[in-house]
C-alpha cells in the first residue's frame, strides 16, 4: 500500500481547508492509499511556480523523506507548470485532487459508458500536463522547426500528444454511439409515460442504499435472474454507473427511480463534462430527491455543493425533495420537534417529515435508508410532489377495449374495479395525459 503525504493551502477565501484536507484523506483511502501525514500553509496568493511557497516546498520534501511517503498529493488542482516544478524539486510522484478523483473513477467504472467517460476525462487532464510527465527526458535540440532536429524529450512529447489526441477523438466517437443508445432508452422511458425521479447528492450520502431499500420494498418484477440491486458501501464514489429501476408501491403511482453519480467539493470540470450524458437523468427528471448525510457535521456545505452542481447542469429548476438520511445516527435534539426524546427511543420516532423549512426548496424528510425507516412516508411525499400531473376519475370501459383496462392497471392507481353489464367500471388516479386519451369513457 502506497504511503501518501497530503498538502493543503489556507487561502483565506472562506473555504474550510481542514475539512477539505480531511476529505482528501478519505479520497486517498478510497484509492487504497495510506495517509502518512498532513501539512498545510496559509497563503495570501497562490505561488505561480509551486502553488505553495518555496520554503514550504523544501519543508514538504524533508517531511516526505521522514515519513517515507511514496506520493505527495495536493488538495487543489495544479497547473501543468506547477506540477512539473514540484516534481523536479520534490523528486516524488505528484498528484492533485483532480488526478486522485479521476483515479478513483477509473477504478470504479463498470459499464462501457462509464469507462469511456472516465478515459475521456483522464486524457483531457493529461494533455496539457505532458511536459511534467516527461520532465526527466532531454529537451536539447536544434533551433529549426523540423521534427528530426528536436531533442529526444520534445520528440517524445509531440508523438505522445498526437497519440492522446487520436485516442481522444476515437473515444468521443464511441461515446457518441453509446450516448445515442442511452438516448433511445431514455425516449422509450419517456414514451412509457411513467414519472421519472432521480436521486442526487454528495458522494457517500446513501443514494445507492436508498435505491436498494426502495427496490426491496417496492421494486417491480423485471424478469427472472436480473440483478436489481446496486452495489453499496461506506466509501466515496462506491458506484458510478447510472441505474434506472421501476418502483411500484401498492396504492401509489408507479415511477422510474434513477441513481446518479455522486457530487463532491472541487469536482473536476472535465468529469462533469464527460459524465454529461449520464447526468441527463437528473436534468430530465420530473422530481429530484437530494440525499443528504445528516450525520455529517458538514452536511450544509455538501447541500451547497450539490445545488451548485445542479445549477451547472441546468437542473436547479426541477421540483426537489430533501432526504436527510442517516438520521438514526444523530441526537434527537437535532431533529425538528424531537427535543427531549431519549436517544434510545429515536428509531421509534423516525421518520420526521418537515414542510417548507427555511433553507430548503421543497419538503424534507429525516429517515434511515439502511434501517428502512421512513420508506412509506417517503413514497407518500413523492406521490404528493408528482400529484400535479394526475387526475382522479371514474371510467366505464367497454369489454372490447381490454387494452385500456390492462394499461390503467399497470400505469395508474386503481381504487375500485367492478365488472358490469356494459363494461369494466374503474375508479382510478391516472396521468392527465392518459385521462385526455380515455375521457371518452369518463362518467360524471
Amino acid at each position: 500500500m502506497e504511503r501518501v503525504l497530503l498538502v493543503g493551502a489556507n487561502l483565506n477565501d472562506g473555504e474550510d481547508y481542514l475539512t477539505s484536507l480531511e476529505e482528501l484523506g478519505a479520497l486517498a483511502e478510497a484509492c487504497d492509499m495510506e495517509v502518512a501525514g498532513v501539512t498545510s500553509q496559509t497563503l495570501d496568493v497562490v505561488h505561480k511556480a509551486f502553488y505553495i511557497g518555496t520554503g514550504k516546498v523544501d519543508e514538504v520534501k524533508q517531511l516526505a523523506q521522514e515519513l517515507h511517503a511514496d506520493v505527495i498529493i495536493f488538495d487543489n488542482s495544479l497547473s501543468p507548470m506547477q506540477m512539473r516544478n514540484l516534481q523536479e524539486r520534490l523528486e516524488k510522484p505528484i498528484l492533485d485532487r483532480s488526478a486522485l478523483i479521476l483515479d478513483i473513477f477509473a477504478r470504479r467504472a463498470r459499464s462501457r459508458e462509464a469507462k469511456l467517460q472516465v478515459e475521456v476525462a483522464r486524457l483531457q487532464y493529461m494533455l496539457p500536463r505532458l511536459v511534467g510527465l516527461h520532465a526527466a527526458l532531454s529537451r536539447q535540440g536544434g533551433a529549426s522547426g523540423s521534427m528530426s532536429n528536436r531533442g529526444a524529450g520534445e520528440t517524445k512529447l509531440e508523438l505522445d500528444r498526437r497519440v492522446l489526441e487520436k485516442r481522444l477523438a476515437e473515444l468521443r466517437r464511441e461515446l457518441k454511439e453509446v450516448g445515442n443508445e442511452r438516448e433511445t432508452q431514455r425516449k422509450r422511458r419517456v414514451k412509457s409515460g411513467l414519472p421519472r425521479v432521480a436521486l442526487v447528492g454528495y458522494t457517500n450520502a446513501g443514494k445507492s442504499t436508498l435505491l436498494n431499500a426502495m427496490l426491496e420494498l417496492y421494486g417491480a418484477d423485471e424478469g427472472e435472474g436480473q440483478e436489481r440491486h446496486v452495489f453499496e458501501k461506506d466509501m466515496l464514489f462506491a458506484t458510478l454507473d447510472t441505474t434506472v429501476r421501476k418502483i411500484a408501491p401498492p396504492e401509489h403511482h408507479v415511477f422510474l427511480l434513477s441513481d446518479t453519480v455522486g457530487f463532491i467539493h472541487k469536482l473536476p470540470h472535465n468529469l462533469v463534462e464527460a459524465f454529461q450524458s449520464t447526468l441527463e437523468e437528473a436534468k430530465e427528471a420530473d422530481l429530484l430527491m437530494q440525499v443528504v448525510d445528516y450525520s455529517d457535521e458538514h452536511y450544509k456545505e455538501q447541500i451547497a455543493v450539490t445545488n451548485q452542481t445542479l445549477k451547472r447542469l441546468q437542473a436547479d429548476g426541477i421540483p426537489m425533495l430533501t432526504i436527510y438520511n442517516k438520521a438514526d445516527l444523530v441526537s434527537p435534539d437535532a431533529l425538528p420537534g424531537l427535543s427531549g426524546v431519549a436517544a434510545e427511543e429515536l428509531n421509534a420516532h423516525l421518520p420526521v417529515v418537515a414542510k417548507e423549512r427555511g433553507e430548503l426548496v421543497g419538503d424534507a424528510i429525516y429517515l434511515s435508508a439502511k434501517k428502512r425507516l421512513g420508506m412509506e412516508e417517503l413514497v407518500c411525499l413523492i406521490e404528493e410532489k408528482l400529484a400535479g400531473g394526475y387526475r382522479e376519475c371514474t371510467l366505464l370501459i367497454p369489454y372490447t377495449d381490454g387494452r385500456a383496462v390492462s394499461y390503467l392497471n399497470e400505469n395508474a392507481v386503481v381504487f375500485e374495479t367492478a365488472y358490469e353489464e356494459k363494461g369494466v367500471r374503474m375508479r382510478v388516479n391516472c396521468k392527465k395525459a392518459d385521462y385526455g386519451y380515455y375521457k371518452k369513457y369518463a362518467e360524471g
